[in-house]
Order: structure tokens, then sequence, then C-alpha cells
């Protein structure tokens, strides 16, 4: 177990981790370990939004901080994900033309386009609330946008038979993972409708929005889901999120 969580957190976050052996014993149930990635950047972007409250700094700054964080602390890897799956999406190409683009390492001009939407409307929507409250709820979104990419990866088919995603599905022991993300789905969207049964409901049903939305597209446009596709569903997760929070802040 000790090693699975430092793969889950050697994968998906920058923060420093010893190593360990990749066998399939240890990745078996890495996966499970994966929502709390998203706990260690929900408590820094918590810690983020109260110091800037004790120094008094302008909801700019704040809305910076809080919008970089989750990029700082995952190493990016869910936006190259998010970045490569608007590509793809962008050329309307086949579907084997469109996983060829999922592969390709160069980010093409809808990538930046859209990467620029994405932080562009993040950063809008940091800077909107004035309450605590909301970073709170927010906080444990973090935990939630995981947990569903992880119910995903257990339940949904994989568009290919090689690739990062399709190496922890095939490793993972499915019916672990699956009642491991519901745990935790059950835990982090409880503790969000207790902040605020308004702005906490309003965030999860994005929430379960983005992730229907996810299924549907990639069963739709690809055959099923890829390790790109997770992080395009995590990016949109969050910034879906983050929109519900800014538009109900004042009715928590």
């Amino acid at each position: 177990m000790p090693a699975s969580l430092v793969i889950a957190f050697s994968t998906y976050s920058r923060i420093p981790m010893p190593q360990v052996e990749w066998s399939e014993k240890n990745m078996k149930y890495a996966i499970c370990f994966f929502p709390l990635v998203g706990a260690a950047i929900g408590g820094v972007f918590l810690g983020w939004a109260l110091l800037c409250r004790a120094l008094g700094l302008n909801a700019l700054l704040r809305a910076a901080g809080l919008t970089a964080i989750p990029l700082l602390l995952s190493g990016g890897i869910h936006m190259d994900g998010f970045c490569d799956t608007v590509d793809a999406l962008s050329s309307h190409q086949s579907r084997e033309r469109k996983l060829e683009i999922l592969k390709d390492p160069h980010a093409g001009a809808f990538a930046a386009v859209f990467c620029g939407v994405w932080l562009l409307l993040c950063f809008a929507a940091l800077t909107q609330p004035e309450d605590l409250r909301s970073f709170l709820v927010l906080a444990p979104g973090f935990v939630l946008s995981r947990a569903m990419s992880g119910l995903a990866l257990a339940n949904l088919r994989g568009a290919r038979s090689s690739g990062m995603l399709q190496a922890f599905a095939d490793s993972a022991h499915k019916s672990a993972v699956t009642w491991t993300m519901l745990f935790y789905i059950a835990l982090s969207a409880l503790g969000m409708l207790l902040l605020s049964p308004l702005s906490g409901g309003a965030a999860l049903l994005a929430a379960v929005a983005c992730l229907l939305y996810y299924r549907v597209m990639s069963y739709r446009q690809f055959g099923g889901i890829t390790g790109d596709l997770a992080g395009y569903f995590l990016q949109l997760c969050e910034l879906a999120m983050a929109l519900a929070v800014a538009l109900t802040w004042r009715y928590v």
C-alpha cells in the first residue's frame, strides 16, 4: 500500500516522493490513492486563500495563486491532456486520426487558444467569491474530480490497449477501485453540501454533468477513454465547479 501511494503521487503530482518499484503489484491499488493527490492540492489551495485573507491581499493576487496552485502541484499533467484533447476534437478528423493527435507531443493552435480560455475563465471565477466559505466548498472538489476520474477508469472502456491509463487500468483491482472512488465521492460531496447546500450542490451538479459528458464524448469521438481524455475531464470538471461556485457564492 505505501508503494501504491508513492506511485500515485509520483505520477499525478510534483510533490517529492521516494523511489519505488513500478511493479504490477505496486500499481494494482495506485489509483485508489489518486484522490489523495487532490486532497493535498485542496489543502494548499485553501491555505493560500487563508494566507491572502490574513495578509489582506487583493482578489486578483488571490485568484492568480488559486489558479496556479493546482497546475503547479500536478505538474500540468492534466492540462497537457486537456490541450491534446482540444486539438483532437477541433481537428474534426476520423477517430483514428484523433487518437493519433492525442499522442502527438506538439501543441496545436487550438490547444494554445483553449488553454488560454481555461485560464481566463478559471481566474475570473476565482476572483468572484468574497466569502471564505466558497473556497472551503471548492477545496474538496479536487478530491471529487479525481475520484470521478478514477471511477471512470475502473468502469469505462479504454480507447487503446496501451498507454499510461491502460497500464493503471490493467493493474487495478477494479472492484476495490470502484468502491474506494465511491467512498471518496460520497465524502467530498457530503463535505461540500454541509459547507453550503446551494453552492456545494451547484458544484456537484456541474461535476456530474461533466462526468456524463466525458463518457458520451469519449465513446462517440474516440471509442473509449485515454489518459489525455482523463486529463481533459479533470480540468473541465474543476473549471465547471469554480464557475458554479462563482455564480452562487452570494447565496452561501
